[in-house]
């Protein structure tokens, strides 16, 4: 009985170290991708011949591939942060004893190398991509993440290939829609570098660039309707919401610049990834998908309860 419960902790705690809520919002980044890539028009037309698994296969395998790459390169985020985990966060799964380091660069390695087996089944393009943000997610654990300037570049890098991932399940369109991922990566750039001051408090330097930031990411959004294929009107609800999210807490933060202020900035900008991910879906592929999408926030809030964001 006692060994069962110890086996039920360390899993427990392997999973917790996975980021579960956040692994929905690189679902919400595939989803965007494909709503670009023009797959849905494919796709509809391929139900009608009755071919309809046949065909769900390549989105089921990038949704398992980004599922993987997410989860291995927190994993390892954390293996690497164990020492400063011991001293500022002891209460984590490393730290506490309830997962081990070797314990975790295995299972994080192992993830990776899963993700880019998945991403194969798509197309070599695809497998490219995913070997791509393995490479950088593990640059970033390693070494980014402490430099000022390459750190939230690097993390954003691997969101942008992500997006990128999605946009691979039709591999040609990659080459026409490769700029879509600068928005990812300089929104997951902003967050990134808001997420410095989550320990010990931040300044308003790091949360005026963050703004900065997130304002570009607007830009960027609204600049896409010079896209074709890209209708902006359903759009702009999307936006708002998105802008809600994203400006009340780091205006907050710019009041004041607590740990508790930037960690719930940063967490709010997580989750509202897949808001982000809505609306670049919304002018793609319409407002229905668009709120299909975003049916993955509420399941990201709810896992978020039970499991750490940051």
């Amino acid at each position: 009985m006692t060994s069962t419960i110890l086996t039920t902790n360390r899993l427990w705690a392997y999973l917790q170290l996975m980021r579960p809520a956040n692994i929905v919002t690189a679902w919400a980044d595939i989803l965007a991708g494909v709503a670009a890539s023009g797959f849905l028009t494919i796709f509809y037309e391929e139900i009608k011949q009755g071919l309809l698994l046949s065909n769900f296969l390549p989105l089921g395998y990038l949704l398992i591939a980004t599922s993987c790459l997410y989860s291995g390169g927190v994993v390892l985020n954390d293996a690497f942060d164990a020492s400063l985990d011991a001293l500022e966060r002891p209460e984590r799964p490393i730290p506490s004893g309830r997962a081990s380091r070797q314990g975790a660069f295995i299972i994080g390695s192992f993830l990776l190398c899963l993700g880019i087996v998945f991403a194969t089944l798509v197309s070599s393009l695809s497998a490219i991509l995913a070997a791509s943000i393995a490479l950088f997610a593990v640059l970033y654990d390693g070494f980014g993440k402490h430099h000022p300037f390459w750190g939230p570049l690097n993390m954003g890098v691997c969101r942008g290939g992500n997006l990128l991932l999605g946009i691979s399940i039709v591999p040609v369109m990659v080459s026409k829609y490769w700029f879509l991922a600068l928005i990812p990566i300089i929104y997951i750039a902003a967050i990134t570098n808001l997420s410095r001051g989550e320990v010990k408090g931040g300044n308003n330097f790091n949360s005026v660039v963050s703004l900065i930031l997130f304002s570009v990411v607007f830009g960027a959004i609204f600049g896409l309707g010079l896209v074709n294929n890209y209708d902006l009107l359903p759009v702009l609800p999307f936006a708002l919401f998105l802008a809600i999210r994203v400006f009340v807490p780091i205006i907050t933060v710019l009041r004041e610049p607590s740990p508790t202020n930037i960690a719930s900035a940063v967490r709010a900008g997580v989750l509202s990834m897949i808001v982000l991910n809505a609306t670049l879906s919304t002018g793609f592929a319409g407002l229905l998908y668009g709120l299909l999408v975003l049916t993955l926030l509420p399941i990201s809030r709810k896992l978020a309860k039970a499991f750490a964001v940051t």
